[in-house]
């Protein structure tokens, strides 16, 4: 406060301009009638106890800010771990997701090969149906071409047995088919 009264002091001593003449402590000397005004001021604020009172508003404000560095800090602490668990929960998932689509290209590979072994299994059965098809188709040829030829061989027999044989002779031979049909069938 001394320090205070000391520069106003000096600030009305020295001050550049001097607007009145004659001696400085002289009521008619408008620098030394602004200077007590000044020191009058002063001393009115310094008995008011402002200057107290401006420190402890400033000292309030700065504890206030104080008080919010500290929450801020805190929240930003909390806020770095939210983050943290939310960074840790993100890993969680994205393992999980891995895990997931591994056993997706797992399952699909199984099913593949199931598909295929399916798929041997299904033209091996298919394959011997057809050949099964073809044996059968084979063998009704070859009997319908014994058919065919039994029955062009009987009819060329019958052509050459009925031009060398007499009405006799075949009665003959139809008597004893009958009769030889007769003692198989009893």
């Amino acid at each position: 406060m001394r320090s205070v009264l000391a520069l106003a002091l000096t600030f009305g001593a020295t001050s550049p301009a001097f607007a009145a003449s004659g001696p400085f402590l002289s009521m008619s000397n408008t620098d030394f009638v602004v200077t007590l005004a000044f020191l009058l001021f002063v001393g009115i604020l310094l008995y008011a106890k402002v200057p107290g009172l401006l420190g402890g508003q400033l000292d309030a404000r700065a504890e206030g800010i104080k008080k919010d560095l500290e929450e801020a800090r805190a929240l930003r602490e909390e806020a770095q771990t939210i983050l943290a668990s939310y960074e840790r929960k993100q890993q969680e998932v994205q393992a999980q997701a891995d895990r997931i689509v591994a056993s997706a290209r797992d399952d699909a590979a199984q099913a593949a090969e199931q598909a295929k072994a399916d798929l041997q299994t299904s033209i091996a059965r298919r394959m011997v149906a057809a050949e099964e098809q073809i044996k059968a188709a084979q063998d009704s040829a070859v009997k319908e071409v014994r058919d065919q030829a039994i029955t062009v061989a009987v009819a060329a027999a019958d052509a050459v047995i009925s031009k060398q044989m007499t009405a006799t002779e075949a009665n003959k031979l139809i008597d004893a088919a009958i009769a030889d049909v007769d003692a198989k069938l009893h």
